[in-house]
């Protein structure tokens, strides 16, 4: 008795060592297993100790995907063995669901496996223990062991791969969820960097066209670029070279420093011309082909770019044009111009090129029209003893040729004629009526000195001459140096204002109909004086009618000004008037403005 008593002692004492064996191998293989949420970490170390806790040479891990088995991790394993395992699992879910663990010592001669014998043949498989995978009752993959032939596991063996299964099921299904987890988050941070990207362009684009909208400056514009390549693109300097008109040079236009500490130090290093013949320079102009700047092609950046520096020229071009050069800098080695970099900048550059380009073009046409209509001004005023003239004439914002013009003549009987017209209109009809206006005032104005009958007939040559729906307004002053004597006559213009020493502000006002409408127009002559120190000062529409939010410039404003500014010299004065009414439009005129100052002595 006491010997059998101590042997079944002795076989439960055996079992609870293999029980504790047994989980402590399990929880080893689990805890290597899931030491990493790495669904590749988790399957290979499950393969490598169990094949050595079972001293196993051939085993494998299959996962299921579209409903079928791919082998995840095998050892000692070649050919079609996935097919077996698909057998297998088919049969563990089918009619052996309730064994759990499927053994199947002799393979090609069991009726079971028919149907994959000859995949067996292939794969050298005699004989298979499986076990399939499940977590939370969904079916995720199969554990299989292949043994030799007739050599099956033992019951704890047989436990400890059922045990195993189950927990590398967990396992499994784990890393699957984290690995699917951080793809997505992958997927989400990648959409969010493309929007983040995409943003930028549109807001940099956005920026470059409103700098455009809103100046109408190619200046303004080339500004607009650096500052947005350097704030999209998080670059140190962005600078804008164009060629001259001879295609000599490359002249630097605009520079942005990121750090305006930097700027003094940096200015000297970038913001210098470059020979157009350069063979990287003609390569980009003529292949619109970015690059990146070396210390051999570069030596006046070499010590930089030795010590870190990194860069690009990138084209500015229209499909048919290259019309300036990007160059970018990065002074950070640890936040280099990569190739990502200079592909952005190519994007960006080539949508600011249509602003550029635009600004460039209306740069032109205004400078055109400017001179044109300048061409058509007095280029310097008369000098009579007793008077002081002064004018000054500004363009709208505009590319059109505008319509105000103005003119001075002495005439034989030592009096000053003064006309100021405007136009209807603008572009080259608006030059052809201008060139008219004063054809007819230098014309008719010696042999019709007086200011009325110098209107009438300059409305009977207006009338034959300018087009259906065109006329002109102008008002027409004969001043008297001697005695003081103001004579004025308007036909539908702005009326004069005269200025006295003192600071009053009186209005000539002569009203007529505008010149170019109706034949046989008179117009009254209106008289006012002039002592010493007193200004006469004839504007165009343009003045009071500048705009800012909706409120004009006006007459009182106007008025106010002249007071206050009374004591300048006439030339100064006008300019007085054109820039605060500039300033009162915050910059941009929106019609051509002209006055005139004559002031008694």
């Amino acid at each position: 008795m006491r010997a059998a008593h101590a042997l079944r002692a002795s076989i439960r004492s055996r079992r609870v060592e293999l029980e504790l064996e047994r989980t402590r191998a399990l929880l080893a293989v689990v805890g290597q297993a899931i030491s990493q949420l790495s669904l590749a970490h988790t399957l290979e170390t499950a393969v490598a100790r169990v094949a050595e806790l079972l001293d196993a040479d051939r085993l494998a891990v299959y996962l299921r995907e579209n409903d079928r088995l791919y082998s995840a991790a095998d050892v000692g394993l070649a050919g079609p063995h996935a097919r077996l395992a698909e057998r297998l699992l088919e049969l563990s879910l089918g009619p052996y669901r309730s064994r759990g663990l499927l053994v199947v010592p002799d393979v090609a001669a069991d009726p079971r496996m028919a149907a994959v014998a000859d995949a067996a043949a292939e794969a050298g498989i005699d004989a298979v223990v499986a076990v399939p995978l499940f977590a939370q009752e969904d079916v995720t993959g199969l554990l299989a062991v292949f043994p030799p032939k007739g050599q099956g596991l033992s019951e704890n063996e047989a436990a400890l791969l059922t045990a195993l299964a189950a927990q590398l099921a967990v396992a499994v299904q784990n890393a699957q969820l984290h690995e699917r987890a951080t793809r997505l988050s992958d997927e989400r941070e990648r959409a969010l960097d493309a929007e983040r990207a995409a943003s930028k362009q549109v807001r940099a684009l956005y920026e470059i066209s409103r700098s455009f909208a809103q100046s109408l400056s190619l200046e303004a514009t080339l500004e607009a670029v650096t500052s947005t390549i350097v704030d999209v693109l998080d670059v140190d300097a962005a600078l804008i070279r164009m060629p001259d008109e001879r295609r000599d040079w490359v002249l630097p236009r605009v520079l942005k420093v990121a750090d305006p500490r930097l700027e003094a130090a940096v200015r000297p290093l970038l913001f210098r011309p470059q020979p157009f013949g350069a063979h990287k320079i003609q390569r980009l102009f003529r292949l619109a082909e970015p690059f990146q700047l070396t210390p051999e092609e570069f030596p006046e950046l070499a010590p930089f770019l030795e010590r870190g520096w990194t860069g690009a020229a990138v084209p500015i071009a229209t499909p048919s044009e290259v019309l300036a050069s990007l160059k970018i800098i990065s002074m950070r080695p640890g936040a280099p111009v990569t190739q990502e970099t200079i592909d952005e900048a190519v994007r960006i550059a080539g949508q600011a090129a249509l602003a550029i380009d635009n600004a460039r073009l209306y740069q032109q046409q205004k400078q055109f029209a400017d001179t044109m209509q300048r061409s058509l001004l007095p280029q310097s005023v008369p000098e009579l003893p007793g008077l002081q003239l002064g004018a000054a004439y500004e363009s709208s914002a505009r590319v059109d040729v505008g319509g105000d013009v103005y003119d001075f003549m002495e005439l034989p009987d030592g009096r000053l004629a003064v006309a100021l017209g405007d136009v209807t209109g603008h572009g080259i009809e608006a030059a052809a009526d201008m060139a008219m206006a004063k054809f007819v005032f230098r014309s008719l104005a010696r042999d019709h000195a007086d200011p009325g009958d110098f209107l009438q007939s300059a409305n009977d040559v207006v009338v034959g001459e300018i087009a259906p729906g065109k006329f002109i307004t102008m008002v027409y002053v004969v001043i008297d140096p001697r005695t003081g004597d103001v004579a004025v006559a308007g036909a539908g213009h702005p009326a004069p204002r005269i200025v006295s020493a003192e600071g009053d502000v009186t209005s000539l006002d002569a009203n007529g109909l505008v010149l170019g409408v109706e034949l046989g127009q008179e117009y009254e002559d209106v008289h006012g004086q002039l002592d010493g120190g007193d200004a006469v000062v004839l504007y165009t529409d343009g003045v009071i009618e500048a705009r800012r939010e909706g409120e004009l410039y006006g007459v009182q404003r106007l008025d106010r000004l002249l007071a206050e500014r009374r004591d300048l010299p006439p030339a100064q004065l006008a300019q007085a008037v054109l820039a605060d009414c500039r300033s009162f439009a915050r910059g941009e005129l929106a019609d051509d403005c002209a006055v005139v100052v004559v002031r008694r002595v």
